[in-house]
Formats: structure tokens, C-alpha cells, sequence
């Protein structure tokens, strides 16, 4: 990898790695889908692949609703298979809770391009019950966006792969 590959955030496969095809890739990428996970990763109108919190999976949305999220983050991909490369555009928007109810919103304050590092974590102390009166964690939430961009990057570049951020809507759009 190059200084101007380092410096574009671009990771490329190791040497000898044969490609798969961009169907397989897909395929790959979509099965790294788990309900433990905190993000989803489904087919996009707008590009091939997109990686998304699940702020409004009822799994997660009682953990994201009692940290006050206020944030939320999403991968645009496309598999350019004449390239070999995976076009990557990372956003992050700002949550907006009403009444217990998530709505999300692209605003001003809205950031699309690279990340380098996004991290967000808080913990919870409330009394827990009245009687016996008991005081302790009543959630912990970490939010590290390499949490999901590595492992990503692992399965992109093994597969033969670039990775390759880019930083506007119009490089990950189907044609």
C-alpha cells in the first residue's frame, strides 16, 4: 500500500488474493448480518449495500432510546467490478427523540465523506426500585464506527477487494 493509498484511507487486498465476483462479495457482506449486532446491512436503492444502525430495531431501539443516541451512522456501498474496488460513503446524521420515538434527520449538521474516528459512549445511574431502595447502571452504550467498518474492510479485502472511501452520494449511485 502506497502513502497516497494510506492517506485516502484506500485498503487494498494483499497480494495473491484472487477477487471474487461482485455477487459473491455481496453475498459475503450481506451474511455479516447477526441479530447481535447493533447495524444492519441491506441491498439500497440509492448504491448496491448499505450498513445502518438499527435505531429503530426493537432489539435496539430501548438501548439507543435510554442513551439518548444522538447520533446515527450509515455506510453507502458499491461494488464496481470493473475496478475491483467497493465505494464507500460514510454518514452520520443526528437523532432526534420525541416522546421515546426516534426520527432521524439529515440536516446541516449532517456529516457525509470519510471518518477517521467517531466514537460515542455514555452509562446510565438511576434508582432501579423502590423498595428495597437500590441505585446502580441502568444501561451502557459504546458506539465505535470502526466497530463496523473493520470488520468490513476485512471481508472487502479478503475477498480480493479495494476499499475505497469516497466522499459524495454521487460515487456509490447505481447508473
Amino acid at each position: 500500500m502506497g502513502l497516497m493509498d494510506a492517506l485516502k484511507g484506500i485498503k487494498r487486498p494483499e497480494p495473491g488474493v484472487a477477487p471474487v465476483s461482485s455477487d459473491k462479495l455481496a453475498s459475503k457482506i450481506l451474511a455479516m448480518n447477526h441479530n447481535d449486532v447493533p447495524y444492519r446491512i441491506e441491498r439500497s436503492e440509492k448504491s448496491d449495500l448499505k450498513v445502518e444502525l438499527k435505531i429503530v430495531d426493537a432489539q435496539w431501539y430501548e438501548i439507543f432510546a435510554k442513551a439518548n443516541l444522538t447520533k446515527t451512522y450509515s455506510i453507502y456501498l458499491l461494488l464496481d467490478e470493473t475496478t475491483l474496488e467497493v465505494r464507500a460513503l460514510e454518514r452520520m446524521g443526528e437523532v432526534k427523540w420525541k416522546a421515546g420515538v426516534p426520527t432521524v434527520s439529515f440536516s446541516a449538521s449532517g456529516f457525509q465523506g470519510r471518518t477517521i474516528v467517531a466514537k460515542e459512549f455514555g452509562t446510565g445511574f438511576a434508582f432501579k426500585a423502590p423498595h428495597p431502595l437500590s441505585f446502580g447502571t441502568v444501561y451502557e452504550y459504546r458506539f465505535n464506527a470502526g466497530d463496523i467498518k473493520q470488520p468490513l474492510i476485512e471481508v472487502i479485502t479478503q475477498s480480493g477487494w479495494s476499499y475505497v472511501p469516497v466522499t459524495s452520494m454521487r460515487k456509490v449511485k447505481r447508473k
